[in-house]
Parts: C-alpha cells; sequence; structure tokens
C-alpha cells in the first residue's frame, strides 16, 4: 500500500509526532487477514474506484476542477499509514501555534518541554489507533508537498504540486465494512470515493479553501492555547462534563457541537469555531448530497448500500460509545446532514450553478446562522 512521507515535519518537541505514529501504529486493530495476492488486488480495485468516481462528480456538482486533480494525488493506506498521515497533518496545522507555545513553557519551565512532548505524542496516538480503525477515506487539504524522491510520489501516485493535499482511502478499513454489510465490493467501493473525491474536487474548485482553513484554525488553535493554566483548567471541566448522567444530558437544551470543545469557548473562541463548523458542515454536507444523488445507474446496489450502511454502529459498546462523545464524532455526524439540508435548500431553491457560488471566494462561506436557514444565504448572495 501507499505510504505516506515520515510523520516528522514541522513543530517542536511539545509534541512528539513520530511517537504519536508508532504509537497509533503500534495500537491500531488489526485489519482483515489477507494474502499478499488479495491486498493487491483490492489496492488495484480502490484505485480504478477512485478513478471512475471523479467523472460523475463532475456530472453532479458541475464544477469544472474535477477534469484537472493533478495537484493532488490519491495514496491507498493501511491503518497505520492513515495515522502516520494524520501526524503530518497535525504538525502542518500546529506548527506555529505550538513553537509559540512550546518557547512559553520552556522558558516557564525548560525542563518540562521535552516530558510534555512524549506524553502528548503518546496521547494523540492513542486517540488516532482509536480513529484508524473507524475512517473509510479522507481528504487532506494539509499535507506538505511531496518531493519527487518521496515514498508517497513513488508508490503509483503523481506528486502534488505547491498547495496539493491528498486522498487517502483505508483499505482495510473499507474491506471490514463491505463484508460486515455484506454488499457487493465493487459497488461500496465506488460508492466510498464518490463522497471522498467530491472532497478533492471541492478543494481543486476553490483553490483559496487550503489556505484560509488554515488561517482559521490556527486563529481557533492560538485561541485555546494561548493560556495554558486557562486551558488546562478548561480541559478538566470538560472532563467533569463527561461524568454528567444521561438524565441530564437528555434535559439539556444547549446547543452541543459534542466532545471537549463544548467548553473549550469564550466569546471569541465561540466565534472561530462557529466559522470552522459551518465550513465543515458545508463541505461534509455537500459530499453527502454528491453520494445521495448517485442511482443505480452508477452503483447498482446504492439503495442496499444506503440502507445497511445508516443502520450501522446503533449496537457501539459502551466504551466505544464515551470516546466518540469525547471526541464529538457523533457531531461529525450531525454536520453530515445539517449541511447536506443546507445544499439541497440552495440548490433547490438557486440550482447548482447558484450554490456553486460558495466555492468564489472565502466571502461566500456560509455562516452557522445560514447552514440553518438557507435562505438567508441565498439573499445575501443575490441569487
Amino acid at each position: 500500500m501507499d505510504l505516506p512521507n515520515s510523520a516528522a515535519g514541522p513543530g517542536t518537541s511539545l509534541i512528539n509526532w513520530e511517537l504519536a505514529a508508532s504509537t497509533a501504529a503500534r495500537l491500531a486493530p488489526a485489519g482483515p487477514a489477507l494474502s499478499a495476492a488479495e491486498i493487491g488486488a483490492a489496492v488495484a480495485d480502490l484505485r480504478v474506484s477512485a478513478d471512475r468516481s471523479v467523472p460523475y462528480v463532475h456530472e453532479i456538482t458541475g464544477l469544472d476542477a474535477a477534469r484537472d486533480l493533478r495537484d493532488s494525488q490519491v495514496l491507498i493506506v493501511d491503518r497505520a499509514s492513515w495515522a502516520r498521515a494524520n501526524t503530518q497533518s497535525f504538525s502542518v496545522l500546529m506548527a506555529s501555534t505550538m513553537a509559540a507555545l512550546a518557547k512559553k513553557q520552556a522558558a516557564q519551565r525548560p525542563s518540562s518541554t521535552a516530558v510534555s512532548g512524549t506524553v502528548t505524542g503518546a496521547q494523540l496516538g492513542s486517540v488516532l489507533a482509536f480513529l484508524s480503525s473507524k475512517v473509510l477515506g479522507q481528504y487532506d487539504p494539509f499535507a506538505e508537498p511531496a518531493s519527487p524522491a518521496s515514498p508517497a510520489s513513488t508508490a503509483g501516485a503523481e506528486s502534488t504540486g505547491a498547495g496539493g493535499g491528498r486522498l487517502l482511502l483505508v483499505a482495510p478499513n473499507i474491506l471490514s465494512v463491505e463484508r460486515e454489510l455484506h454488499v457487493d465490493p465493487a459497488d461500496f467501493r465506488l460508492w466510498v470515493c464518490l463522497h471522498e473525491q467530491t472532497h478533492r474536487v471541492q478543494f481543486a474548485a476553490a483553490p483559496w479553501l487550503r489556505h484560509h482553513m488554515l488561517s482559521e484554525i490556527e486563529k481557533l488553535s492560538t485561541l485555546l492555547v494561548g493560556d495554558t493554566e486557562k486551558l488546562t483548567e478548561k480541559v478538566a471541566a470538560a472532563a467533569r462534563s463527561l461524568t454528567r448522567n444521561r438524565k441530564e444530558r437528555a434535559t439539556d437544551t444547549t446547543p452541543s457541537r459534542g466532545g471537549v470543545l463544548d467548553l473549550l469557548q469564550d466569546p471569541e473562541e465561540k466565534a472561530a469555531l462557529s466559522h470552522l463548523t459551518a465550513v465543515m458542515s458545508l463541505l461534509e454536507g455537500h459530499a453527502n448530497v454528491v453520494m445521495d444523488a448517485v442511482d443505480a445507474s452508477i452503483v447498482p446496489s446504492v439503495r442496499t448500500i444506503r440502507q445497511r450502511f445508516n443502520s450501522r454502529g446503533k449496537d457501539r459498546g459502551v466504551l466505544e460509545k464515551f470516546i466518540r462523545n469525547l471526541l464529538g464524532l457523533d457531531a461529525k455526524m450531525r454536520q453530515y446532514s445539517d449541511g447536506a439540508r443546507f445544499v439541497r435548500a440552495v440548490v433547490a431553491e438557486a440550482g447548482m450553478q447558484g450554490f456553486n457560488h460558495v466555492w468564489t471566494s472565502a466571502d461566500h462561506l456560509p455562516n452557522e446562522q445560514e447552514i440553518h436557514d438557507p435562505i438567508r444565504w441565498v439573499h445575501r448572495m443575490g441569487l
């Protein structure tokens, strides 16, 4: 399978990125038992599915960016490689914030930086190990550009250009789910690729989006870690909130994004998080609308796949439910549905061409209120 570049990337010893990657690789659950021939066949088939999906994304979205995706790459990865790729992205996302915080901590407690980097790296690796068995695919717009000699560019994928990203298809997870659901493998793989390639096309259609999200994420992360003592207090309060009984949660009408982020907010943090929530809802909802637009002429067993896939997860164990709540993963599912409702409402009102105004500039991105009131966005755009 394709291997992303080394996890050692921009950053500081405040987080040991290499330890995070190695911890995730060690703790990640084993995938399905496959022979070398079966692995090779699955990787080849996923490449074909990824290629086949792009014209359908173009047809459904009307985005001409789908015609030329040479600024990014497709990688078929295992769970450890997915985790390693995400440590790279985190190091890019957090580079300036971590550098500033490490400098501050080193001045205050010079001997603590290396120790905290080891502890944090191990913790991050544990989280990535859990997630590595859940993710089917991921478009990563924050990857460092690959050099011509890198493993990523020599494993059968084109090298990224400046600002390019990479589409990661996690082969063992895709194979596990298709077996669990007893669905047609070729149909399921194409269906998954349609969703993930849509994200790739989104960033190709809006080349400014990567920089915009990097800037916004840096702003939020700087706010969250700017005061180390305050952050510690917030995380402790967030942990206490997770012990509230189910009855309390059921009667709590406060809007929730899920997980510890509910408590990591003062007014400025709320505004930054609200913007990122709206953008993520847009991206995830748009990809879901593309998937839902697929009919039996493209994926013959799509109805069966949808029914069985949507019924997954109802019998999760207590530990997994706790971890999902801690990480806010169920909130991500709400982003899918909220964003999909926004996209469908806008397309119904202004057509797909009208909706595609969203990709022209950051000013055209919906805010969180508009995600829940799409006509407000339509009027702001003058459509």
